[in-house]
């Protein structure tokens, strides 16, 4: 999973939970887009947003890993069709990094119903399908290794029986299609973003607490599968403060399955160098430019990216491959707004 219910806290409410986070070139602008209430986590559960909830994607323009630029969604109750109301607030200057500044409402709208926004924009939200593809066998070994500090062990799995323990599940997904002159006076001159997803939760005494973040895929499954507490911590600071407070845990579990490995002669230069490329978490994306996430370099993520294999295989310094593709998804993203798969 990428961040499929990744902690505890998310695991509270998946309606607040952030499965995946993309972010690539669409038919009119940039296109942001998030997961959320995922199916998997069950039957007797509520559906679609937390109408107490917020839903951002913000936007790093000059590389501090602080937001310069929030969007922000809030929802209504769920009506009996399953549809909800929704806000959607730009949120610049000195207010984006606010968890309770009013923004100016830039649409008003209902699930299910794509939305024009001005400049040729548009907003979509509703039930989808979910893109994104893992092998449970695979995923496992991955977490107990960085957990134990020791060599992926795959000894057991046959390829030619892997699956896609996602396959025919859903999501609740949020799409934003905003045009490049949004974003541009942001980005600054050579047009690149950094961007991040944060659900966050209003509190009794009038705050939010923070709930789920994220945006580099498959760094929860890497490190906190069996560390909870530490998957807790990660959705809870500010990404520019990732590397302070994570920065030496995270060094230490890639330096333990590296050394195990033998696959780097200083395991923790390796480690160090990989903390650097995924601290602070942010996903990196170059306004204008066709979406990859790949082993060559990250430039936003398309909704069929592989990012499993790209990040075990960083992550571990040795190609980690899961036997399965993006046709392993029971439905297909589209070339066409929303994008996302329709719901089965």
């Amino acid at each position: 999973m990428s961040h499929h219910l990744d902690s505890p806290i998310a695991r509270q409410d998946p309606r607040l939970d952030i499965s995946d986070l993309y972010v690539f070139r669409g038919e009119r602008g940039t296109v942001f887009a998030t997961n959320h209430s995922h199916s998997f986590a069950g039957e007797d559960i509520p559906r679609g947003m937390h109408p107490d909830g917020t839903y951002e994607i913000k936007i790093d323009g000059n590389g501090d890993a602080v937001e310069d630029l929030t969007y922000r969604f809030t929802f209504g109750e769920r009506a009996g069709d399953g549809t909800q109301p929704y806000v959607l607030r730009r949120l610049a200057g000195p207010e984006p990094r606010d968890a309770l500044a009013a923004g100016t409402v830039i649409a008003e709208g209902r699930t299910g119903e794509t939305l024009g926004l001005g400049g040729g924009g548009r907003v979509w939200a509703g039930k989808a399908g979910d893109p994104f593809w893992i092998e449970p066998v695979v995923l496992g070994a991955v977490g107990v290794a960085f957990e134990r500090g020791t060599a992926i062990d795959l000894s057991a799995w046959n390829p030619a029986e892997a699956k896609n323990l996602f396959a025919g599940h859903t999501v609740h997904s949020i799409v934003l299609e905003v045009p490049d002159e949004d974003l541009l006076p942001v980005a600054g001159e050579d047009r690149t973003i950094g961007v991040w997803a944060l659900t966050t939760l209003a509190t009794d005494a009038g705050g939010r607490r923070p709930i789920n973040r994220a945006g580099l895929p498959m760094i929860h499954p890497l490190f906190t599968q069996l560390n909870e507490s530490l998957g807790d911590q990660l959705n809870v600071n500010a990404p520019a403060d990732d590397m302070e407070i994570h920065g030496k845990a995270v060094a230490d579990m890639v330096a333990g399955v590296v050394r195990a490995g033998g696959t780097a002669e200083d395991p923790e230069s390796y480690a160090r160098t990989v903390v650097r490329r995924i601290f602070p978490n942010t996903l990196p994306y170059t306004v204008g430019t066709p979406a990859v996430f790949g082993f060559a370099g990250w430039n936003g993520r398309a909704l069929s990216d592989n990012a499993p294999e790209v990040m075990f295989s960083l992550a571990a310094n040795t190609p980690v491959a899961i036997g399965i593709t993006k046709d392993s998804v029971t439905a297909k993203p589209s070339r066409t707004f929303p994008y996302v798969p329709g719901a089965s």
